[in-house]
């Protein structure tokens, strides 16, 4: 079913606004530039929903409730469907899908509204980095024509996008534009520089600092080093986001670790895609939510996102040890053409207790899905698994990884299976566990076409709808939708959104959750999801009927010390966080 619109003329729309539901009293006024009628308000706080109206004056709310007075120039019928506040992607990697395709349909036809990213960001940038990261653009082209941060988000909103897009400093970006690509330490001047570029973030907008830190050179950082950042990101009233150390053999570990960069720096922490990572870890679970709400309990503001399938997607470097990766791809590649190093390599990928962290290992060559090549002669092998293209050179899983990554000069993109769907059951109605995909933001037509995807990229969000609370009802409605918007709203102490209220930007999604629908799958993953029609951001229409308007009213959400340009000292503090545990 379509939502039904009607274009209003100002004549004979001037009525008397009354107080009505959790609408404040209002002035005569000559209509509304929007009305959201007849629909399920689902207000973003988890209380349940009520039957009602939403109004859109400009890019904010102006009413919420039983009935709007007056007349929107613009009238949407919503019938039968469910009201929310847009739905923000904790976790997102349309750094450079954006660039290339504003429209982030892939997320767009799944209600997101923000896409909050850095897990590696797009700034700093010194002119190695410029030119390795042109030289690494696979499918996707364009210029790389900023330095910083700041830099990169303004040039997003310039050119247009659909979506609200935010974005957090990654640690790894700062310590490989300070440090390089070795495993070294940083001195005390080296580490006040490293400070001075979180807090120039900071104050260019980013919403905190992040890490990643399974991934050369980013592993080589230390907690000490960690905390040193996070206390510079807390001292802007930012957040520390991980990427931890492991998420499977010294998943306790890592999550202390986590624990104790919040302590020590005072920043709120939140845990990238939370997993249990390789069947001999599934049972490790009951312990790490104990850890973590323990912390909570004790004071320590620590939540954690994830998204809803069984298998993650990295590259293979995943699959492969620090030091033979030390120094960059070009030192990479070389060592993997070395005899005596690949076979010490392989030793290694074979140790059953290893030290680092093996996803290969832990998912095995026919665990391991291969997705995405720049070397057109191996595109064909994008949708096979590692087991089968290593039967079919006759070579063993590890000289396959090897030989991949120095014939197509690339890390070469992965899903690797490892998760319990038993465990992301149990982890989807945790209450402090809001959802990110992980994933750039496609379409289903062009460059896209030519790589094959992880399919939370199309349907992560529409999947915790369908699956996880219509299907299998491991949560309620209401609930889902706190955990999509106001849960990570107030989690990145964003000013305004996050719920529908009077006065908050309009971000509003209005969908059927009887037949909202994700449909991509790690066979054909290219499939946008269903059930998902009409879309606000910032009170301009970027989804009409399924199909993007192409209105670019998306904006950057910046982080609390922004203030347009740079100065001595940051205007916030952690002590202003307003965390709702």
């Amino acid at each position: 079913m379509q939502m039904k619109t009607r274009t209003v003329g100002l004549a004979g729309a001037v009525l008397l606004l009354f107080a009505a539901g959790t609408a404040s009293p209002a002035a005569p006024h000559a209509g509304h530039d929007t009305v959201i009628r007849n629909g399920l308000i689902y207000d973003g706080s988890g209380k349940p929903p009520f039957r009602g109206d939403v109004a859109i004056d400009g890019d904010r709310i102006s009413y919420v409730g039983p009935h709007a007075p007056g007349h929107g120039r613009n009238e949407y019928d919503a019938h039968g469907r469910a009201i929310a506040p847009g739905f923000i992607n904790m976790l997102a990697h349309p750094e450079e899908s954006l660039l290339v395709d504003g429209r982030a349909l892939s997320d767009l036809r799944q209600g997101v509204t923000l896409e909050v990213m850095g897990e590696l960001s797009m700034g700093p940038l010194n002119p190695a980095m410029k030119q390795f990261f042109q030289r690494m653009e696979t499918d996707l082209h364009f210029d790389i024509d900023w330095t910083t941060l700041g830099q990169y988000l303004d040039k997003l909103q310039k050119r247009g996008i659909a979506p609200n897009v935010a974005s957090f400093v990654s640690a790894g970006t700062i310590r490989q534009y300070v440090l390089g690509e070795n495993n070294v330490q940083p001195d005390a001047a080296q580490l006040d520089e490293m400070r001075r570029l979180v807090h120039q973030a900071m104050e260019e907008g980013a919403l905190g600092v992040t890490t990643a830190l399974i991934y050369n050179p980013f592993t080589y950082a230390k907690t000490d080093e960690l905390t040193a950042l996070a206390s510079e990101s807390a001292r802007c009233g930012g957040m520390y986001i991980a990427h931890m150390r492991s998420e499977g053999d010294r998943l306790i570990e890592a999550i202390q670790e986590t624990i104790a960069i919040a302590k020590g720096s005072g920043a709120p922490a939140e845990i990238y895609h939370l997993k249990v990572a390789g069947q001999s870890n599934w049972g490790k679970l009951d312990a790490a939510v104990h850890e973590i709400e323990a912390a909570r309990s004790a004071g320590v503001r620590i939540t954690a996102d994830m998204y809803v399938y069984t298998a993650g997607a990295t590259g293979l470097d995943a699959a492969m040890p620090a030091w033979i990766q030390e120094g960059g791809l070009d030192k990479w590649i070389e060592r993997l053409k070395d005899p005596a190093l690949r076979a010490r390599a392989i030793a290694d990928m074979r140790d059953p207790a290893p030290t680092w962290e093996n996803l290969g290992q832990r998912a095995g060559p026919d665990g391991m899905l291969l997705l995405a090549f720049k070397n057109p002669a191996l595109k064909p092998l994008a949708g096979k698994t590692l087991g089968e293209v290593a039967r079919s050179r006759g070579k063993s899983p590890e000289d396959t990884i090897m030989d991949l990554v120095v014939e197509d000069g690339t890390r070469v993109g992965v899903a690797y299976f490892l998760m319990s769907e038993d465990n992301i059951r149990r982890q989807v109605a945790l209450p402090w566990v809001s959802f990110g995909s992980d994933a750039e933001a496609p379409a289903p037509e062009g460059v896209f076409l030519l790589s094959s995807e992880h399919p939370r990229a199309y349907g992560n969000f529409t999947r915790v709808l369908a699956k996880y609370v219509r299907d299998e009802k491991v949560i309620t409605l209401e609930e889902a939708i706190r955990k999509l918007s106001s849960l990570p709203a107030s989690n990145l102490s964003l000013a305004d959104r996050g719920l529908l209220r009077k006065g908050y930007y309009a971000d509003v999604v209005v969908f059927d959750p009887k037949t909202v629908q994700d449909h991509a799958t790690y066979e054909k993953p290219h499939q946008l999801s269903t059930g998902v029609d009409d879309v606000w951001v910032n009170g301009v229409q970027a989804l009409k009927s399924g199909e993007a308007t192409r209105d670019w009213s998306g904006r950057v959400v910046r982080g609390r010390a922004w203030t347009g340009q740079s100065h001595g000292g940051c205007r916030v503090s952690s002590k202003d966080w307003t965390w709702n545990p």
